[in-house]
């Protein structure tokens, strides 16, 4: 089968949700000989175009910069999206500006088509990632415009907002080249402090989600002492929602519970996340009896044993799509554990509402899995007073900048800490 010299690597939006074996197999050869989370990062661009899908036109623009961009990533400079200072997103765009001769077309076709040998639809040999012009039946030279570089950045900077929102990314290199270019405006890029606020549950609103899922699991056990568990796990660990969902590549067990034999702690181990790094989170006495409950209910031994293989959460229903089709008995994947979480929060959301928290359950509608980590963080923080170091190990941030920024207090706080502040400390004193 003939291959174009550079795959493009997602399919329209019609196919998106069905993926290309052929792209499979790609991505999962570069995760495994040069970028370890190329697969992980990979399937979180496919989620943002899933979101675009219904906006042919965003859908278009989004697909060909992130092929074009990832190209660039994994077959030119062989680095992790995530590891891209603004500098990086410099050369990126000296390449594009004069991209090999070869990589030039200079007509539109598609990117897919069906192999009737095979059938099954394959990258088409005709595409290419650049697309050129003729004047007169004549090749002019490549030209990148103003308007064209400002889309690929603008398109980045959405991508890595994205990023930053999953908690993949700690950092938005796309904007930080723009906010040093020429087309930089007076406004730069910066997290707003109550913004942040916003990424993670109130104590109200998580008291609501918790009292959901707790009667969820009472009155549906077979399907909802999974969810419990979910979010208690998630919650305690800071967990990403690809570090608990099965992946190419990831499948997560139940040894991956993990006591020491000298000190008898017991911690969570993620072998492989963001950046293709491991780490071992802490886990609480109330994380360990949640643990022992779901094994119990699983009719499973209290605690896991070294190198047990059962999944962390199975699924009830065979699976109709995928890697695992016709298999009952294999993890929840990504798409799922969002869909079961998205369920409870808004039920808890409707409990909201009818009790007259209507701005609360508002925002609520608009918080998803990943906010429950964002919440674990920021109650540890600034509820429980764990130091944030600690934090820092535990939630695998890079930077402690990144875990102080959970560091909140609302306007109204400022404003009340700060109404009675004297000049003086010892005036009157004497």
């Amino acid at each position: 089968m003939l291959m174009p010299p550079v795959l493009p690597l997602f399919e329209s939006a019609k196919y998106i949700e069905q993926g290309n074996y052929i792209v499979n197999q790609y991505i999962t050869q570069i995760s495994l000989d040069k970028i370890p989370d190329a697969g992980l990062i990979y399937e979180h661009a496919a989620e943002l175009l899933i979101e675009q899908q219904h906006n042919e036109n965003s859908y278009k623009a989004y697909r060909s910069e992130l092929t074009t961009f990832f190209h660039w990533c994994f077959d030119v400079s062989i680095l992790s999206p995530i590891a891209l200072s603004r500098r990086e997103i410099g050369r990126y765009l000296s390449y594009c500006q004069n991209p090999p001769v070869n990589l030039i077309g200079y007509f539109n076709v598609a990117q897919f088509k069906l192999d009737k040998t095979e059938g099954e639809r394959a990258p088409n040999s005709a595409w290419r990632p650049f697309v050129g012009k003729k004047a007169m039946g004549k090749e002019l030279p490549y030209q990148l415009s103003e308007n064209a570089i400002k889309t690929k950045i603008a398109i980045l900077s959405s991508f890595y907002s994205y990023l930053m929102s999953e908690d993949i990314s700690e950092r938005n290199p796309a904007q930080a080249w723009m906010n040093h270019s020429r087309f930089s405006s007076k406004k730069k890029y910066r997290v707003n402090s109550d913004d942040c606020n916003m990424l993670a549950f109130t104590e109200l609103q998580w008291s609501y989600v918790i009292a959901t899922v707790e009667t969820l699991a009472q009155q549906e056990p077979d399907v909802h002492q999974r969810s419990l568990f979910m979010i208690k796990l998630i919650y305690f660990c800071y967990l990403r929602v690809s570090e608990v969902g099965a992946r190419a590549g990831y499948s997560p067990v139940m040894s991956q519970f993990r006591q020491d034999k000298q000190t008898g702690i017991w911690s969570f181990h993620i072998p492989h996340s963001k950046g293709g790094k491991r780490r071992s989170v802490a886990i609480s006495k109330a994380l360990l009896n949640g643990l022992v409950e779901y094994r119990q209910f699983l009719k499973l031994p209290d605690y896991p044993t070294q190198g047990e293989q059962h999944p962390l959460f199975i699924r009830r229903k065979a699976a109709g799509r995928g890697r695992e089709v016709g298999t009952i008995n294999a993890n929840l994947g990504i798409r799922q554990i969002r869909e079961d979480v998205d369920n409870i929060i808004e039920k808890a959301a409707n409990i909201a509402e009818n009790d007259g928290f209507s701005e609360d359950a508002k925002q609520m509608r608009n918080l998803s899995v990943h906010s429950i980590r964002h919440t674990g963080i920021t109650h540890d923080i600034n509820i429980n007073g764990r130091p944030l170091s600690h934090v820092q190990a535990d939630a695998g941030h890079e930077s402690i900048d990144t875990t102080s920024q959970y560091l909140h207090t609302s306007q109204i706080e400022r404003h009340q800490s700060a109404q009675n502040k004297p000049l003086d400390h010892l005036q009157g004193i004497g």
